[in-house]
């Protein structure tokens, strides 16, 4: 750029061109350097976030300034419905939470963020299929601007069958097993007495009164069992039908 030994050193000259006056030169770069310094608000948010239906969704975004958070910093989420131009705003906050009293998201939107932590999250509750679409998450914090705000897709979809169905299998098993191991040691305990009753009929034995009363204290155990069998039936019946 033509600078000597004999001359001072400065940064600004070799950043301006010889052709261009150093006044002006000067100017250009405090025009820069402040575009850069308003520049300088970073958000971020996730690209895609998937929900199901009635479960609360939080969608995040998050925010880093090089100003101190005031009470001009502000916060707007609009949301657009697949394939439609259209943008309605859902939230929007200003030292306060506001959010929207109309339109599809009306009492389901709440704060989930924290300003001096940088989170300017939000939550949708009870979440439908009519909740997709393309969420924006704009912030400014003057005089920290930025104007490439950051989008999320959010896709509610119905929880999997498969999934409904691992629950009752679950279920299955710890009351059907339990239930069936009970069933099968009475059935067992029932014919091996029934056999015993038979073959002392045929030989014409006849029971003490020892063996009367025992024969007695086992009818009272086969009867607890018969009836536990009927309350575990009963247990997986309610059990069953709290679950639809």
């Amino acid at each position: 750029i033509g600078i000597t030994k004999s001359e001072t050193w400065e940064p600004s000259l070799i950043l301006c061109f010889p052709n261009i006056p150093q006044p002006v030169c000067h100017q250009s770069l405090l025009i820069l350097l402040c575009v850069y310094t308003a520049l300088s608000l970073e958000i971020k948010a996730d690209a895609h976030v998937r929900g199901y239906v009635g479960e609360k969704i939080k969608l995040k975004c998050t925010f880093r300034s090089t100003s101190s958070i005031t009470d001009k910093l502000t916060i707007d989420w609009t949301y657009r419905p697949p394939s439609s131009s259209r943008t309605e705003s859902i939230f929007h906050y200003q030292s306060f939470q506001y959010p929207t009293t109309a339109g599809t998201f009306r009492d389901r939107i709440s704060w989930a963020g924290d300003v001096y932590r940088g989170d300017a999250s939000i939550s949708i509750s009870n979440p439908t299929l009519k909740d997709n679409g393309t969420f924006s998450c704009a912030v400014k914090n003057p005089p920290d601007v930025h104007h490439n705000i950051p989008v999320t897709e959010l896709t509610v979809t119905e929880r999997g069958f498969g999934i409904m169905l691992s629950s009752v299998a679950l279920l299955s098993v710890l009351v059907f097993v339990p239930s069936a191991v009970v069933v099968v040691l009475l059935l067992v305990r029932m014919g091996r007495k029934s056999a015993g009753l038979k073959k002392r009929n045929k030989s014409g034995y006849k029971k003490s009164s020892i063996e009367v009363s025992d024969d007695t204290d086992q009818e009272e155990a086969d009867d607890c069992m018969a009836r536990l069998c009927v309350r575990c039936a009963e247990c997986l019946d309610s059990d069953y039908e709290e679950t639809y």
